[in-house]
């Protein structure tokens, strides 16, 4: 984690180390190095906070930020459903030639990929959701801490994301339909979530994200 990070998150030192614990007595993705990547930057860049469920439940797809993958990795059909909607509100071009799924641009522009829960075991989606693990504590913890000390605007895709918004109070917030196969097609798609949200940025005198990736 960003030595501001742990600054911001000292408080929670218990919860992590009893979410640790259990990640011990069980198998899980991503990868244990990957797990906290999402922390791994300055938080005070960040802009945009996209929030996600869990990690790609398939073995070497997550690589601890919400919604990306490894270069060397099939590009999951969420990713490819994202793509296929930001190339509809902002127009063609606007995704790079060859793809970067690991999102890199956007985190590079203060983007936090967060998932609600920054594990899941192999296979299984949404294994460690709910109270018994306590990611969603954590990650709530960490978006509190963002949103308290300065302007963010939430990205909120799928019901586990929005849930968070009930939590927080005032925030400026995008939402829409998470955009996995299963409800693309409910509220994912036409959505215009990336003109939107820099349309929110622009409101909060922040520059807009250039959403290429």
């Amino acid at each position: 984690m960003h030595p501001t990070w742990r600054q911001w998150l000292d408080d929670e030192r218990d919860l992590l180390e009893a979410i640790e614990t259990k990640l011990l007595k069980t198998d899980y993705v991503p990868l244990a190095g990957n797990v906290m990547r999402a922390f791994a930057s300055d938080p005070q860049r960040i802009k945009v906070i996209l929030i996600g469920q869990d990690p790609y439940p398939t073995p070497g797809d997550a690589i601890g930020l919400a919604f990306a993958v490894s270069p060397d990795t099939k590009v999951p059909r969420s990713l490819k459903n994202i793509v296929i909607e930001l190339e509809s509100d902002l127009g063609a071009g606007t995704v790079a030639d060859p793809l970067l799924p690991d999102l890199s641009r956007w985190a590079n522009q203060g983007v936090l990929l967060l998932n609600r829960a920054l594990t899941t075991v192999p296979t299984i989606s949404g294994a460690h959701l709910g109270q018994a693990f306590g990611w969603e504590d954590f990650t709530l913890k960490a978006v509190q801490a963002l949103v308290a000390r300065k302007p963010v605007v939430l990205m909120l895709w799928g019901n586990s994301a929005k849930a968070i918004k009930n939590e927080l109070g005032e925030v400026t917030f995008v939402q829409a339909a998470h955009p996995s196969p299963l409800s693309a097609r409910n509220g994912f798609f036409g959505s215009k979530v990336f003109s939107e949200a820099n349309s929110k940025l622009t409101e909060l005198g922040l520059e807009p994200i250039d959403w290429s990736c």
